[in-house]
């Protein structure tokens, strides 16, 4: 059953709200648009809409989506989606109440994340920077693997999300810059630096593009993108450098599935903590709105204060 026109037309002037009020990012309203359109088709499968449903409506379609099998987490993000809305039909007198507000959600606890350890990503590193400096590669072949080089080095030292990470402009590459401005969710800016490996790595990934100048890559060539391509986007998509980074993974002899760019903000993160670094740091350079956010690392932070316990303590077991 197709979504009903009307539930389009509301969805739509909800997004609108997000993007214009909030500051909502592409992603974000993709992932709104979707989940309120599986909403809306479950409720036109019952002669219903966004307009008229009720409580045990909504309730109902939870319960769908538990038997289709659907995560504690996946359930959560949906339910978030529908308060949402609701309390926008509600604030726009579109509906006279709120169906949603009494709604409960399926308890989960926070997973983890997944981190990779230091000597992972130095074994990563090591082989992107092995594969850009083969001798036998052709032109083309050698500027992908210094491309792919500086992403992880960038990354690994920025702790960026891979959309911010994909779509820095060129005037990142500042000759000499120790600090990027990126333009985060909500399009809110912060100042991140740079170390010697990922400015190193830039200049060299720099100096191969500029090198090539290949007649098919003028368009790259005149890109305001620091990972220029020749998709719609005019930049390096986030599934293609995941795809790269998975193939690096298998080449470095780790398991693919546990290697993505988010497993590698993640390092970055447990990484820092596991060294010394204050929480708040962290959260500015994740650029986290909220402190609970990044408190999910704090498991590093626990992890570190036993071990000095254990190491350090007068009466600690040798």
């Amino acid at each position: 059953m197709r979504a009903k026109s009307s539930d389009t037309k509301l969805v739509n002037l909800f997004l609108d709200m997000l993007a214009a009020e909030q500051g909502a990012g592409a992603n974000t309203l993709d992932a709104y648009r979707r989940d309120l359109n599986d909403l809306s088709e479950f409720l036109a499968s019952d002669g219903q809409d966004f307009v008229g449903a009720d409580t045990q409506a909504l309730r109902n379609y939870l319960s769908d989506l538990d038997t289709r099998g659907f995560k504690s987490s996946s359930l959560a993000r949906r339910l978030s989606a529908m308060r949402h809305l609701f309390r926008f039909l509600l604030n726009e007198r579109i509906r006279p109440d709120d169906p949603a507000a009494i709604l409960s959600g399926p308890k989960r606890g926070r997973g983890l994340p997944k981190v990779l350890s230091i000597a992972d990503v130095d074994r990563l590193l090591s082989r992107a920077k092995a594969l850009a400096e083969a001798a036998e590669s052709s032109p083309l072949r050698q500027l992908r693997a210094l491309r792919l080089h500086c992403l992880l080095e960038v990354l690994y030292a920025t702790g960026l999300r891979v959309s911010e990470l994909v779509t820095l402009p060129l005037s990142a590459s500042r000759r000499e810059a120790r600090m990027i401005v990126v333009r985060g969710k909500g399009s809110k800016e912060r100042l991140v630096p740079l170390n010697e490996a990922s400015r190193r790595a830039m200049a060299e990934y720099l100096a191969a593009m500029a090198a090539l100048k290949p007649t098919s890559n003028k368009n790259a060539a005149s890109s305001k993108w620091l990972f220029p391509s020749f998709g719609e986007s005019g930049h390096l998509t986030r599934q293609h450098f995941a795809r790269d980074l998975k193939e690096l993974a298998a080449s470095a002899g780790l398991a693919p599935r546990l290697v993505s760019p988010h497993v590698l903000r993640h390092a970055f993160a447990s990484h820092l903590l596991h060294n010394g670094a204050d929480l708040r740091i962290v959260q500015t350079l994740l650029g986290h709105t909220d402190i609970s956010t990044t408190q999910i690392y704090t498991h590093v932070v626990e992890e570190r204060l036993k071990s000095l316990v254990r190491d350090l303590h007068p009466l600690a077991e040798k």
